[in-house]
């Protein structure tokens, strides 16, 4: 895990087409309604497919993005990668932070211990990808022509899943162009540069998403996975919406497990205040009806 791959990368904000797809809610963009294992009430994470997703982000994202808000430690939790203390020890210390307190208060970089975070990104505009999976909403709605949000959630693992699958050739309207785009063509990034050539009389794109200068990230086949899983790139960018989306909720499990319990409780309650109700007034039920 000490290789790292450096990638120019700028913005993980984009959207991406594949099979299944469906329009989001305003915006020329399109997104992958992808299956993950923790959607639901009684969704949890896939130990495998974090790890895998682990592997992805150090060997691939970790060139330039950082996740400051992620502790090492927590690479051991039963409901996240779960790693064994000492491959958790291990893997830290292929990474170095910079500690103040070292060489005569100067300061100078060490292994990185349990207790230390991951470090921050390495480009100025490439964003921490600690709390990506929820800061960005794959999902519109709750109705109209989005997915609903209440019925899907937020999407942001499918944002992410998306994103890393989104490169496509430049629409034929492009290539009309005397100047190139800057960037490259994304089905789903709605934020981007977009020519006059793509758009119709009243402004409108012709084509979905638009011009990202962030370059593809995957192209399958990148990584091998302890497991065995073939690394193709849809296979690799799930595995890494699901870990970066343990990054940004990693007690999600247990917030799950708090809320079914808390149903279960007030299902019994409710039971209970009906049946007491009824003891209580089924006297002065009866006394009416007699009279």
């Amino acid at each position: 895990m000490k290789m790292f791959r450096k990638l120019s990368l700028t913005t993980m904000t984009a959207l991406a087409l594949s099979a299944g797809a469906v329009h989001a809610a305003g915006a020329e963009a399109e997104i992958t309604n992808y299956d993950f294992p923790f959607e639901g009430p009684f969704g949890s994470f896939d130990t495998n497919q974090l790890q895998r997703g682990l592997k992805v982000y150090t060997q691939i994202c970790s060139a330039c993005h950082g996740m400051e808000y992620v502790a090492f430690r927590t690479l051991s939790d039963e409901h996240g990668p779960a790693l064994p203390e000492d491959q958790m020890r291990a893997y830290a210390e292929n990474f170095e932070i910079f500690d103040p307190a070292l060489d005569d208060g100067l300061g100078d970089y060490r292994p990185a211990t349990p207790a230390d975070h991951y470090p921050e990104s390495s480009l100025a505009n490439a964003p921490d990808l600690s709390l990506m999976a929820k800061s960005r909403a794959g999902f519109h709605g709750p109705y109209g022509t989005g997915i609903s949000q209440f019925i899907n959630g937020m999407g942001g693992a499918e944002y992410i899943a998306s994103l890393m699958t989104g490169y496509h050739e430049e629409p034929e309207c492009a290539l009309e162009m005397d100047v190139p785009m800057d960037g490259y063509y994304n089905v789903a990034f709605a934020n981007g540069g977009f020519p006059d050539e793509c758009k119709d009389e009243h402004g409108h794109y012709t084509v979905p998403g638009s011009w990202i200068s962030m370059a593809p990230p995957l192209y399958g086949d990148d990584i091998d996975f302890d497991d065995g899983t073939e690394a193709t790139l849809e296979q690799s960018a799930k595995d890494v919406a699901a870990f970066l989306m343990w990054t940004a909720e990693p007690k999600m499990m247990a917030r799950k497990q708090a809320g079914l319990t808390g149903v279960v409780f007030l299902s019994l309650l409710a039971a209970l205040l009906y049946l007491t109700n009824k003891k209580l007034w089924a006297p002065h039920k009866k006394r009416v009806e007699d009279e």
